[in-house]
């Protein structure tokens, strides 16, 4: 019969030879993992952080917005929506404002106009139609008609002149772009009729089933439609080399653009003007008195 004594020795030198083997494969796991063992604080390597940085770099140049500056889209309310949201439109939407109306994720709004702006300069002038019923966007809309030669309807257009080769004024485009797909409808069946591409100007109460590129922005102002025509122009124009002066901005959104401050330090700068206009007459009405008295000694 063995002693107990001796298996308790034998197990506890066992145990203290694998407890360094195993200690010895961690620290030689952690050399191939390019990370350092120091007083049991794990370092990750230099190679590694430096790649870290620069992979957020460039993560934050991802947020940025490509097409113009961010102030643009807010100064023309690209980004407001409407207090409908369709269920095609809601993966777009950042959030709600207090009085119901949806705020558009500016970045993608972004994005998705220059994924559209690409797709339209595969096409030539002649190429494709626009389509503008909506009165806000008629300035612009005609602006870009003219420096791009684009054969563009606005106010009506007649349903079938795509589709129906009897009409005398029939004839054939490759691509449609609606500015809203809502009063637009006529055009847009015409498109799906002859099965050509679509881009459509797509607000939060659009539905975008029949467009194949869409533009997210609001679709109501022409502050909005101005932004989106001057850059579709501006790029359009740099594609097909169309050498002509662009208008700025603000001629195709048809007023001067402001950016608003927010209402909070508006609000401050309100009644610190107040405060000041409240000193100023205590002042005054002091000076007064003290002239009266002066007087009546």
């Amino acid at each position: 019969m063995q002693n107990p004594l001796y298996e308790f020795k034998e197990s506890s030198s066992n145990s203290g030879t694998n407890y360094n083997m195993r200690k010895k494969q961690e620290e030689l796991d952690n050399e191939e993992a390019g990370i350092k063992v120091l007083d049991g604080i794990e370092e990750k390597d230099e190679k590694i952080e430096v790649d870290k940085i620069k992979e957020d770099i460039k993560k934050d140049k991802k947020d940025e917005t490509i097409l113009t500056s961010l102030d643009d889209y807010i100064k023309t309310a690209a980004y407001l929506g409407t207090k409908v949201i369709t269920p095609t439109m809601r993966k777009y939407v950042y959030r709600r404002r207090l009085d119901g109306l949806a705020i558009l994720n500016t970045n993608i709004v972004d994005k998705k106009l220059k994924e559209a702006i690409d797709f339209i300069c595969q096409f030539a002038p002649q190429e494709w139609t626009l389509v503008c019923k909506r009165e806000a966007g008629w300035r612009a809309a005609k602006m870009f008609s003219e420096l791009t030669g684009v054969r563009l309807f606005t106010k009506k257009y007649p349903a079938g002149i795509i589709t129906n080769t009897c009409l005398p004024t029939f004839f054939e485009t490759k691509m449609m772009m609606v500015c809203d797909p809502w009063l637009d409808k006529n055009a847009l069946n015409d498109a799906k009729i002859v099965q050509i591409p679509v881009v459509g100007i797509c607000d939060t109460n659009n539905n975008t089933n029949n467009i194949d590129v869409v533009i997210i922005s609001n679709n109501k102002s022409n502050k909005s439609l101005g932004l989106i025509f001057w850059l579709l122009s501006r790029e359009y124009m740099k594609a097909h080399k169309i050498k002509k002066a662009l208008p700025s901005l603000e001629d195709f959104a048809g007023e001067t653009l402001i950016l608003e401050e927010p209402k909070k330090k508006r609000k401050a700068k309100e009644e610190a003007k107040e405060l000041k206009s409240e000193e100023e007459k205590i002042e005054e009405k002091m000076k007064q008195i003290s002239k009266e008295t002066e007087e009546g000694v």
